[in-house]
């Protein structure tokens, strides 16, 4: 069997389509022939991979509720697009929970339904126990992207493997050659880079610098995954600190990083576990020392006080008291920066690719 065919709900800058890239980038090197469903024609991490690259219907709007009746309409259109491989020996790939539609058209093609999991905090709650109800029904394999998520999300027997994410040789080249100072022109920069949602600690990243307003040293940059005018509305009401600048959607997140002390993710442990943490890993090999989330995907990869610290985001005083330690002690930083840059090369691509390649054949 050397198709496969993979599908995924939103094609943009976020993890889960840049871990799928990489699982796409894989399969095509081990001559595996791809083809590509996405909803919406949009730029992002999928865009260019396949020649054979097919779009359906998907919108998403303010109103949660419209968004789920175009998110429904969204799955049926795939459902009835994937029909056509009635007389194919494909796979059907399926990234995240979301894309049912193709769970549901492989399963009446008995067509191998693998899933890769990244999620766990779906809301509604009514949305997750549907969606897993399906993958329960339809999936052959199941790939997780950390031990936390299979250990909250196991299902009944099916194959269920662990696949860390990983960064890819270009990146971790340029991030190996990177020489990590401590500070920049005398200020110590503080990085976040999430989605423009609450529950990733947006507002928790803004108090910490207001908390740290008065250090004259210290900086803070927060790239939101979100165009400027999305980013002007959403911040339309709030007061920004003279210390924080808001960075709109980037394709290329490098050079923030080669301008860093000091990375963190604040997702809200009551909101959204963090799965994985890819930014993590991407800061680290940078020798970027973080600050994480105590829960979840975070923990498999930081150890307190050896590449960084694990913290609440709701502690916003006690981190911002570990970033007033760490701009003012420049031998801890490095020490935590060595750290972090050795942890950072165990996800790597070949340890990625093979275990990929290895669900693939077993």
């Amino acid at each position: 069997m050397k198709k496969i065919i993979f599908i995924h709900l939103l094609n943009d800058y976020s993890g889960s389509p840049k871990v799928l890239a990489q699982v796409i980038k894989a399969c095509q090197k081990n001559n595996y022939e791809a083809e590509l469903y996405t909803g919406q024609n949009e730029s992002g991490f999928l865009s260019n991979l396949t020649d054979k690259h097919y779009f359906y219907f998907y919108k998403r709007f303010e109103n949660k509720y419209l968004t789920l009746i175009t998110y429904s309409v969204s799955q049926i259109s795939l459902f009835f697009k994937l029909l056509k491989y009635k007389n194919q020996d494909v796979i059907f790939y399926i990234n995240t929970l979301l894309p049912f539609g193709a769970a549901l058209a492989g399963k009446l093609l008995n067509k191998p339904v693998y899933y890769h999991i990244h999620e766990i905090s779906l809301q509604p709650v009514v949305l997750k126990h549907f969606l897993r109800f399906i993958a329960q029904k339809t999936a052959d394999k199941i790939i997780f992207v950390s031990q936390s998520v299979q250990q909250s999300e196991t299902f009944l027997n099916k194959k269920q493997s662990v696949v860390f994410n990983a960064l890819n040789d270009d990146f971790l080249s340029i991030a190996s050659n990177h020489q990590y100072q401590w500070k920049q022109n005398g200020l110590f920069n503080v990085l976040m880079v999430c989605s423009l949602k609450a529950y990733k600690g947006i507002f928790e990243f803004i108090e910490i610098a207001k908390q740290c307003q008065k250090h004259n040293n210290i900086c803070f940059t927060l790239i939101l995954n979100a165009n400027s005018a999305e980013i002007d509305v959403y911040f339309s009401k709030l007061e920004i600190p003279n210390n924080l600048r808001l960075i709109s959607r980037q394709t290329d997140v490098i050079p923030y990083y080669q301008q860093s002390s000091l990375l963190l993710n604040l997702s809200r442990i009551d909101e959204w576990i963090e799965t994985f943490g890819l930014t993590l890993i991407e800061a680290m090999a940078f020798g970027i020392p973080v600050i994480a989330p105590p829960v979840g995907g975070p923990t498999e990869i930081v150890t307190e006080n050896k590449e960084g610290y694990l913290i609440s985001s709701y502690e916003t005083e006690k981190i911002a008291n570990k970033i007033l330690l760490l701009a003012n002690d420049e031998t801890l930083c490095l020490r935590l920066s060595s750290q972090a840059r050795i942890r950072a090369k165990h996800f790597n691509q070949t340890t990625f690719e093979n275990a990929i390649l290895k669900v693939m054949c077993e």
